[in-house]
């Protein structure tokens, strides 16, 4: 008995390996009206296995790729439709490069520098404001999801200060947002109902 790890590798599983071996086979045809009538026979089988989801003309232009896939584009064949290029389905994109910043607290973020940079830079004293209270909001939310134990209104403030060099504050009075606190509640509460 042979195990399909023992066997060569599938190029497309979703058509299983009775397609490969059918197009394997069709490539190995001498005669090149057999081969077409056997490559229009395996498109049909490949139709019925997987279900349509987009137009019967953009059904066909994906099996007939699809079956020069499977074939390693090693099959001599009149395609009805443009095959797309070994090359161009077998290109993969240049890897993206990751910008290394200097965070000076990870559990911020960058956004979060950035978005205090620029509120310092905002003129209008309201705006300048709203900003900087939706950003501790923000860094609140940052430090629940850091750690819960280390979430505190006076540390956030503290930060804002220290990372702007005291030109942005927020007032005493300022109250934050409670969606932290209530998400926790709401998973406490979760907790208890499974012990019950």
């Amino acid at each position: 008995m042979q195990y399909n790890t023992q066997r060569e590798q599938l190029v497309m599983p979703e058509y299983g390996r009775g397609v490969q071996m059918m197009v394997d086979m069709a490539v190995k045809i001498e005669d090149r009206e057999e081969r077409q009538r056997c490559a229009n026979t395996i498109v049909k089988i490949m139709s019925g296995l997987l279900p349509s989801t987009t137009s019967k003309e953009d059904e066909q232009h994906r099996l007939w790729n699809h079956l020069a896939r499977i074939a390693h584009y090693q099959l001599d064949i009149d395609y009805p439709v443009n095959i797309v290029p070994q090359e161009v389905v077998q290109a993969h994109p240049a890897p993206l490069r990751y910008p290394m910043k200097d965070i000076k607290r990870r559990h911020y973020g960058y956004l979060v520098e950035e978005a205090l940079n620029y509120a310092k830079t905002v003129e209008d004293e309201e705006q300048r404001k709203f900003i900087t209270e939706c950003i501790a909001n923000q860094m609140k939310q940052d430090l629940f999801i850091w750690n819960r134990d280390s979430m505190d209104n006076a540390l956030v403030a503290q930060d804002i200060e220290r990372y702007t060099d005291g030109k942005l504050h927020i007032d005493e009075d300022f109250t934050f947002d409670s969606v932290g606190e209530s998400a926790l509640q709401h998973s406490e509460g979760k907790k208890r109902k499974r012990k019950k």
